[in-house]
């Protein structure tokens, strides 16, 4: 529970800060501070991903005790990539190669992929070791820090380059307040090993390189968008597909923060077969969850724009946000349903064929789709890429011959969709504001949970009665 209040946290600061950065830099130095971020996600991913994962897969309370060379591996090679980043950056620059960004602005996202790099291995190796009130904790602070100084940054300055850096202090102030818990006396340098490093790089570099695929997609498309219709539009699309991905990913990484964690314990415990009926446990609950979010978040999207959205952004967002749900949905599923199931086989390869699927659709439907005066066909090409790129990963999926979710339960889960979805709709037209809000939240709520409860998907009533029973047992004895 704690862990999912701390990303709860996350989400609203997340989210806040987002909207606040939006408002007070406007759309063209929004579009700006947008990209560089984007970028700065892209580097992380390429070069320092590969660390949280095998973190979070071969990094336990366990290891830790009795393997201090894992820990130190790991920091050995965050050391070793950021100091030749720093290298790469400074050649970059003397070579006087022009990009879409400035030289100031590809300077900072490179700082913002390291010190999110850091932040991210931290909260993973906190995780694996089931230390929630210390991963509390450190996102607390970090997003404290990012409202006053990304918030402050934008509002004071109106610059992308000082928001960017209130980011950089609000991560690395994080890791650096927690750095005392943060340490294993027994992992020192001289105990890394280039053969831990390699056996990590076997597991993750198929992940990272399907994940920095599906990155390259908005990315590249953000940068099209920058050269066809300048940055006041790419800070529409940006901030369209940063809330989206905000609201639904959210959602699903705070549940696979969790249930991947419990498959990976299963499997260590109690072999592949158990391991197997999770997974597919885990994959009812994802679908559960993210389905109603994203039909949810497009049901209320006319209160949603008119309470949340800077007024600069209105129109433009309400436009394409749809169009990319699709997609933004596909994402999700991939990343939190269909993935564990060759991260726990340790069989990753398949990944990046369905990335890969995903960045020749892209392009083409780019090519075929006819353009219109803003970023709509850019917005359907990417979602488009990511559904192609769903159906060719289940279909690899299936030759691993995993355990699939129930169809009882997937016939509940698109019931209870629907029933929502006729509930909500009539209420769509209704003047938009937060009393229309509250009141599709609270009955989309209650008839979606009502339904999935019910017919108890996944186990999802008894999880919930346990819950209930152990919260009122806690009470009593207080």
């Amino acid at each position: 529970m704690t862990v999912f209040l701390a990303f709860f946290c996350n989400i609203v600061f997340n989210f806040a800060v987002g909207l606040l950065v939006a408002k007070f830099l406007g759309p063209e130095e929004y579009g700006r501070f947008a990209l560089a971020h984007a970028t700065a996600i892209a580097v992380q991913t390429g070069f320092f991903d590969w660390i949280r994962l095998g973190a979070t897969r071969f990094y336990s309370e366990r290891i830790r005790r009795e393997d201090p060379a894992l820990r130190a591996t790991l920091d050995f090679g965050f050391a070793i990539i950021t100091v030749g980043l720093a290298i790469g950056a400074s050649l970059l620059i003397m070579s006087g190669v022009s990009f879409t960004l400035s030289n100031g602005l590809i300077v900072l996202a490179l700082g913002v992929a390291v010190t999110n790099g850091l932040f991210d291995y931290h909260t993973a190796l906190v995780r694996a070791r089931f230390h929630d009130r210390l991963f509390a904790r450190l996102v607390l602070v970090k997003n404290v820090l990012a409202f006053a100084l990304m918030g402050g940054g934008a509002f004071w300055f109106g610059s992308a380059k000082m928001t960017l850096i209130g980011g950089i202090i609000s991560l690395s102030g994080a890791v650096v307040t927690a750095r005392a818990s943060l340490r294993d006396p027994a992992s020192e340098p001289r105990l890394a090993r280039l053969s831990i490093a390699q056996a990590l790089m076997r597991y993750s570099l198929p992940i990272v390189g399907a994940n920095l695929l599906y990155l390259s997609i908005p990315l590249a498309n953000r940068s099209i968008v920058a050269i066809l219709y300048g940055f006041s539009e790419t800070g529409q699309f940006s901030l369209a597909y940063d809330f989206g991905t905000k609201a639904i990913q959210a959602i699903g990484s705070a549940l696979d923060i969790v249930l991947f964690q419990i498959a990976v314990a299963m499997h260590e415990l109690q072999g592949s077969t158990q391991s197997r009926q999770q997974i597919s446990r885990n994959m009812t609950i994802v679908i559960a969850m993210v389905l109603p979010a994203c039909t949810g978040l497009w049901l209320t999207l006319p209160s949603v724009e008119q309470l949340i959205v800077p007024l600069q952004f209105r129109g433009h967002f309400s436009l394409l946000l749809p169009l990319m749900m699709t997609g933004l949905f596909c994402t999700a599923i991939i990343q939190y349903a269909i993935n564990p199931i060759f991260q726990i086989k340790k069989k990753t390869a398949a990944l990046i064929a369905a990335a890969l699927v995903a960045c020749v659709v892209d392009p083409l439907l780019i090519l075929f789709l006819p353009s219109n005066a803003d970023a709509s066909s850019l917005a359907i090409a990417q979602a488009g890429a990511m559904l192609a790129a769903l159906i060719a990963l289940i279909g690899f999926a299936s030759l691993e011959r995993p355990q699939w979710p129930r169809l009882r339960d997937l016939a509940a889960i698109a019931l209870a969709n629907a029933v929502m979805s006729a509930a909500l709709l009539p209420m769509r037209d209704q003047e938009p504001g937060f009393a229309t809000l509250a009141e599709q939240i609270a009955t989309g709520v209650a008839v979606y949970a009502i339904i999935i409860m019910s017919l108890d998907v996944a186990g999802l009533r008894e999880i919930t009665l346990a819950r209930l029973r152990l919260t009122a047992a806690r009470m009593t004895t207080l």
